[in-house]
């Protein structure tokens, strides 16, 4: 009898085997979620290099470390939650995240104005 080559695994001498596409199913997932982690870190590292005075950078601070917790909710959430409710999470992160960028940006802005502005008006003293 010909073994399944649609089964998720081959069985050689009692031993699972993994099919080829499977492997680079699993490698690329792997691959792509470093590449991911490893992009947020680096986003989060020159953000809070990039900023102009300590009130911006404790800001950015504040804001990254909720925008990490919530984006590992997020992943938790859409790993635990049966499908219809899984879905649901779905459109309330592509609602909730560009408002809240918006919204953070400007609030990095603003203050990056009031600091620039207490700059310049500690220099003309």
């Amino acid at each position: 009898m010909r073994p399944n080559t649609h089964s998720m695994a081959t069985f050689c001498n009692g031993e699972r085997e993994m099919i080829t596409g499977e492997m680079g199913g699993l490698i690329g997932g792997i691959i792509g979620g470093l590449g991911g982690l490893a992009g947020g870190v680096i986003g989060t590292y020159f953000s809070i290099r990039n900023t102009n005075g300590p009130r911006e950078r404790n800001f950015v601070i504040k804001a990254s470390a909720v925008c990490w917790v919530t984006c590992l909710v997020f992943l938790g959430l859409l790993h635990y939650l049966p499908a219809p409710h899984r879905w649901l999470l779905w459109v309330t992160y592509a609602i909730l995240l560009p408002v809240s960028i918006r919204a953070w940006n400007k609030r990095q802005f603003a203050i990056r104005q009031e600091e620039a502005q207490n700059q310049s008006a500690h220099t003309t003293r």
